[in-house]
């Protein structure tokens, strides 16, 4: 994989494990060169817990994505999510030592590493600093401050929080299956980045990326991430349901779920049946659609409250958090008939389903467009746009060389390339890797 434009994203959920080659086109849209996908069988609720079957289920969608696209998988960008993880409000400052010069990007970073440096709960991990809105000496509501004059540089920061062995086995998982880790990313984080259009985060829009453990919420305000929540809860939960109340086997619940399941039990009528082999020469089983869906609504709704219940904790009735843009369902999950109708009735809020194709290119597949891959097309794009800025910030670097003849321009392109890849490539990185090593 020599080729520099060219990213993989790799989505480790609960019911499948997605491997996803893309690159970036002529036109700035993202082309999927290869995909591959296996169904995943050590993950509980979006956590690893079973390393030797993650490994495998890992090695086989990296194979088929290999295949598929003709091309060898070195390092890959991982989704995180799971119960463990959580977020924060934070606010902190630096004084600079000389107010005569403009704040730049090194300001910011070295706030950013003040906020990495909080003490957190035993046991957990800051995953991500993300800056909201910036003060500079005093002066409020600062987007951009790079450029600017000022003395005392301050910002309110939303952290992501996970916990460190959940972590450290992801990595494991990675490690042994022969891959390198160029980075990790929070998957509502990602989701978001593959179906939101700017004028909806603007507006104020929250995502819920309904997967099979866990359905991932991301709250944007001002083009601004604002929370971010995963509840434990997903399709799989709606599939044990039917699987309980209708006394029948898990596969069979699965398949009733996706071809004959509704979120609405209105629309079905008293004499809809639906037969179902019985196992090993017993009766077929006869279930009506109406009773069906019934037991998939109750289920939908609780974990309909939960989201709005996030949504309300952030402060969306308040007149100025107001989301204008509404709820964008996505995931997997998302394609249960009529579940749309039934959060704009719970909730009250505009709703779409989210395709990730805004980013992708004209020719890409009816499959590869389905809500279940948001996740993957979002992490090939978050790697696609820091291979950008590092390959932009190494062209000022060089730049700067041209100008400063006393430095030899091998050193200086060398400090350069290596202030970038610190810079874009997690700042905890490092750190990560130390994990690993004092894993094995």
């Amino acid at each position: 994989m020599e080729n520099n434009n060219i990213a993989v994203g790799l989505d480790i959920g609960t019911t499948k494990i997605v491997a996803m080659i893309g690159r970036k086109n002529d036109y700035g849209k993202m082309e999927i060169l290869g995909i591959g996908k296996s169904k995943s069988l050590g993950v509980h609720r979006g956590v690893v817990n079973n390393i030797t079957q993650t490994i495998q289920s890992i090695q086989q969608a990296v194979q088929d994505a290999e295949s598929s696209s003709g091309m060898k998988i070195s390092e890959v960008i991982v989704g995180i999510a799971g119960q463990h993880i959580r977020s924060l409000q934070h606010s902190d400052y630096i004084t600079r030592p000389n107010g005569d010069e403009v704040i730049d990007e090194e300001d910011i970073d070295r706030l950013c590493d003040q906020v990495h440096k909080l003490v957190m709960l035993p046991g957990e991990e800051i995953i991500h600093v993300l800056p909201q809105d910036f003060k500079v000496d005093g002066q409020s509501e600062i987007k951009e401050p790079i450029g600017m004059y000022g003395g005392r540089l301050e910002a309110n920061f939303h952290v992501v929080v996970g916990q460190v062995s959940s972590i450290r086995n992801i990595g494991r998982c990675i490690k042994s299956s022969g891959l390198e880790l160029s980075g990790i990313t929070l998957e509502p984080l990602a989701s978001a980045n593959a179906v939101l259009g700017s004028e909806e985060k603007e507006a104020g829009v929250a995502l819920i990326d309904i997967g099979g453990g866990t359905t991932d919420i991301a709250i944007f305000k001002d083009g601004i991430i604002r929370h971010t929540a995963v509840i434990p809860f997903g399709g799989n939960v709606i599939t044990e349901d039917i699987k309980e109340g209708c006394s029948i086997i898990e596969k069979q619940a699965e398949l009733l779920k996706i071809k004959f399941g509704s979120a609405w039990p209105g629309e079905n009528k008293d004499n809809e049946i639906v037969s179902i082999p019985g196992l090993r020469g017993r009766d077929p089983k006869e279930i009506t659609l109406k009773n069906l869906s019934k037991i998939i609504h109750a289920r939908v709704v609780e974990i309909i409250e939960q989201v709005y219940l996030e949504i309300k904790n952030y402060g969306h009735e308040e007149q100025k958090k107001k989301l204008i843009a509404g709820i964008v369902l996505t995931g997997g999950g998302s394609q249960l008939k009529h579940l749309k109708q039934l959060v704009e009735y719970i909730t009250g809020m505009d709703t779409r389903v989210g395709y990730p194709n805004e980013h992708l290119a004209g020719d890409s597949d009816a499959e590869t467009t389905s809500p279940m891959y948001a996740t993957a097309v979002g992490l090939v794009l978050n790697s696609l746009e820091n291979q950008t800025k590092v390959t932009e910030s190494m062209m000022k670097a060089d730049d700067k060389n041209d100008e400063d003849s006393d430095l030899s321009a091998n050193d200086d392109e060398e400090q350069a390339t290596d202030k970038v890849r610190k810079k874009f490539f997690e700042k905890w990185a490092e750190k990560f890797k130390e994990f690993l090593d004092n894993a094995e």
